[in-house]
């Protein structure tokens, strides 16, 4: 017996010249929003100074200094302490970990130009735009995470310092990385401050969430060998992924594969997107 039902009628011309015209309009916002957090970011010099040097002092002086106290505390010297296979002192280890905190205090402060915009009457101009609210979420989020990955690329100037050799194939490896990591961190930022109305409340709540974060990534110390509740917490922890696969990466050391690290930052980086557009929707 043959079919009888007629086929599904196309979209007409018009319908899909307007579907066509409403993608072309939310690519042009997302690329718009993206392209003003760049250019504030490049034009802040102060900014960038000054992200750079907070984690160099975290590096050079909290490093060195945690870096002497630790084999002590274990009875031997701390030429003769090796912190991990391949690791030979604590600077090298916890150089990753520091690229990985800028990655995340740049990315989720990066966020409160969101409020910054709202004071000031901006957002709501670009609330009225004839683009979606996602594409001016993800524009946010695009935003934030190329600046933070523009401020991790310059910690990698202290490799040379550290005495790791970061090859050509290392850099191609490490900027996608870069930018995978800041993208789910943004994404957190945005989703917090999309529905916050006051600039002190965010770092108040920012600072709440992003300092436990790093002190339970394993940035500062291994994660082997700890209590069971902070291993939970460790595990828990979606910053621990990318730590470690920075680590991977840089010093040919992980305690993860680098396959789980991406999944677990890209299911985090995800659903933080979304909460972030849900924000953006039910703003008024």
């Amino acid at each position: 017996m043959s079919d009888t039902r007629e086929p599904a009628p196309l979209p007409s011309p018009a319908v899909a010249d307007m579907i066509s015209s409403r993608w072309l309009d939310n690519l042009a916002g997302v690329y718009t929003i993206w392209l003003r957090e760049v250019r504030k970011f490049w034009r802040d010099r102060p900014r960038i100074i000054g992200a750079t040097v907070q984690p160099a002092l975290f590096l050079l002086l909290l490093g060195t200094g945690i870096g002497q106290g630790i084999p002590r505390a274990f009875g031997v010297e701390p030429a003769a302490r090796s912190f991990a296979p391949g690791v030979p002192n604590y600077l090298t280890y916890i150089y990753p970990g520091i690229i990985a905190m800028t990655l995340l205090f740049t990315s989720v402060f990066s966020a409160i130009s969101i409020i910054w915009d709202r004071e000031i009457g901006f957002l709501k101009e670009v609330m009225v735009a004839p683009i979606s609210r996602s594409a001016v979420a993800i524009g946010k989020t695009l935003g934030g995470s190329t600046v933070a990955m523009l401020q991790g690329c310059l910690m990698l100037l202290f490799a040379p310092f550290l005495h790791v050799a970061l090859s050509w194939g290392t850099m191609l490896a490490l900027l996608p990385l870069l930018l995978y990591i800041s993208f789910s961190l943004t994404a957190m930022g945005i989703a917090a401050a999309a529905r916050m109305r006051s600039m002190q409340g965010f770092t108040v709540i920012m600072n709440f969430l992003t300092l436990p974060m790093f002190f339970l990534s394993g940035a500062m110390f291994p994660i082997d060998g700890l209590p069971r509740w902070m291993t939970v917490l460790v595990t828990l922890n979606p910053l621990t992924y990318g730590v470690d696969a920075l680590r991977s990466v840089v010093i040919g050391f992980h305690q993860y594969g680098v396959l789980q690290d991406l999944l677990v930052m890209g299911v985090f980086g995800v659903a933080m997107l979304g909460l972030a557009v849900m924000g953006f929707e039910s703003h008024e």
